[in-house]
């Protein structure tokens, strides 16, 4: 099934192309101010600080290092702490909110 966010292929191509270059394609929509994808660049920013901060020469050693990270990080249950509370909302997006 060719998704509907691949109609650009055929902008560029020609229809044959287009539709086997579409086809490739699983294209997933995610909110761009989604709080789970602010969680996700914060986990991946703690991996590159904690992990990923120096050159390593071989890619085993590196998909070893995260394994390795990934399960301490998953047994240590951290938590993300949300610096913007409602209230700070409120007082920053207030146009959003409506006046009771």
């Amino acid at each position: 099934m060719i998704a509907r966010g691949s109609a650009f292929f055929y902008e560029a191509f020609e229809p044959k192309e287009a539709r086997r270059l579409a086809e490739r394609l699983d294209i997933h929509y995610t909110p761009k101010h989604g709080s789970w994808l602010n969680m996700a660049e914060i986990e991946l920013s703690v991996l590159k600080g904690q992990c990923l901060d120096r050159r390593i020469p071989e890619m085993a050693t590196m998909q070893t290092e995260v394994a390795v990270w990934e399960r301490d990080r998953n047994n240590s249950s951290k938590k993300t702490v949300w610096q913007f509370t409602t209230a700070d909302a409120r007082i920053k997006l207030k146009r959003l909110y409506p006046i009771l």
